[in-house]
């Protein structure tokens, strides 16, 4: 890793803001919020499920199971867009950015399925949980049928249920109304941009702009830029602050992808939740796998492009590849381009009409989002 990289990760080696700040309280008590709320959403909905058949039960231990983990950083996001717009603490502002967690958790689900990916936050995905269910039960049919089907309804309900979610987050339907936009235009970009992602992955030689394409809309956009921008227009922040914010949002969004980008090959799997690898199973064609591809000898290329996707790659193989994508310098080619992206963030803010805890949190976020180690 780059010295960059190493130094801002020993400022906040949990990967969050630092506990001893006053940001740092309000962040996580505002997580607090963020989970309670959606343990009371969940509770309202699960009789309404099974009311109309207790069938529906595994849907909700399956959502409770997938909605108990995650960073909570789009609600992150989205309350301190509200703050530096002038918004005030309260339960309402927690709900509203909670729904984000709802429309991730759908995103993950769908996600899944089209990655084949067997797990998800350390447990079984989704779609793999439906599949042990047919089986055990005993079930006619394929069960991998069942189990993709099931997850891409439960899927479907989490979207419907993130709109329902911010609508009836007990904001004034006047604010509701300034951030439903930007609610739409995330949704909107994040269904392309996973999209772009999955044509991405049918291509063979993909090129580094393009991967870029798909970390903007897929990930930068949707984790950071829009959560920070509908915070701030629930609050009836400023243009100027809108264009501010996405001056510090897009390139720690980029940044925060890339850094997944090289946790998903050289990851920790008891960090990740994800076994060591298994972008490279997948077939992700990441802006890592591409900057490799355009630093690699013949022989090089030629070896990731007939070991990337390949389901059953071995720990041997995935051994390989790392060796590749480190040897060609393809690896510091992309923390180069993390530590760029983030400075680009840091610049951004230091400029931006932000005050007070709502900068000193967008900078610690910016740390807890670029300088996980692996």
């Amino acid at each position: 890793m780059s010295s960059s990289s190493s130094s801002s990760s020993s400022s906040s080696s949990s990967g969050g803001p630092s506990a001893g700040t006053a940001v740092g309280t309000a962040t996580g008590q505002f997580r607090k919020e963020v989970d309670e709320a959606l343990h009371a959403f969940l509770a309202r909905q699960g009789p309404g499920l099974l009311a109309i058949s207790e069938d529906l039960r595994p849907m909700i231990s399956a959502l409770s199971a997938l909605l108990a983990g995650g960073k909570r950083l789009r609600p992150a996001f989205c309350f301190w867009g509200w703050r530096a717009a002038g918004g005030a603490d309260g339960p309402e502002i927690a709900a509203a950015a909670a729904s984000l967690e709802l429309l991730q958790a759908s995103a993950l689900v769908h996600d899944d399925v089209m990655d084949a990916s067997d797990t998800r936050r350390g447990q079984p995905s989704v779609h793999r949980r439906f599949e042990a269910l047919h089986a055990e039960r005993g079930w006619r049919g394929p069960a991998d049928t069942f189990g993709e089907g099931a997850a891409i309804l439960l899927g479907d309900l989490l979207l419907a249920w993130s709109g329902e979610m911010f609508e009836t987050s007990g904001l004034p339907e006047d604010r509701r109304a300034r951030g439903r936009g930007v609610y739409d235009l995330m949704r909107t970009e994040v269904m392309c941009g996973q999209y772009l992602d999955m044509l991405e992955s049918t291509r063979a030689g993909g090129t580094v702009a393009s991967a870029l394409r798909v970390v903007d809309f897929k990930s930068a956009k949707y984790t950071i830029e829009r959560p920070l921008h509908l915070g701030a227009a629930l609050a009836g922040g400023s243009e100027e602050l809108t264009a501010a914010l996405s001056g510090y949002g897009r390139p720690l969004g980029m940044a925060f992808q890339l850094r997944d980008d090289v946790l998903g090959v050289f990851g920790d799997p008891s960090q990740t939740g994800k076994p060591a690898g298994d972008d490279l199973r997948e077939g992700k064609r990441t802006v890592l796998v591409a900057l490799t591809l355009e630093r690699a000898s013949a022989e090089q290329a030629a070896t990731v492009e007939r070991l990337l996707g390949d389901p059953d790659l071995t720990e041997l193989s995935v051994a390989d590849l790392r060796e590749i994508i480190t040897s060609t310098g393809g690896l510091a080619a992309c923390e180069e381009m993390i530590d760029g992206f983030a400075a680009e963030a840091r610049d951004a803010l230091a400029a931006a009409p932000v005050t007070g805890e709502a900068r000193e949190a967008l900078a610690e976020l910016a740390v807890a989002a670029t300088a996980r180690t692996f």
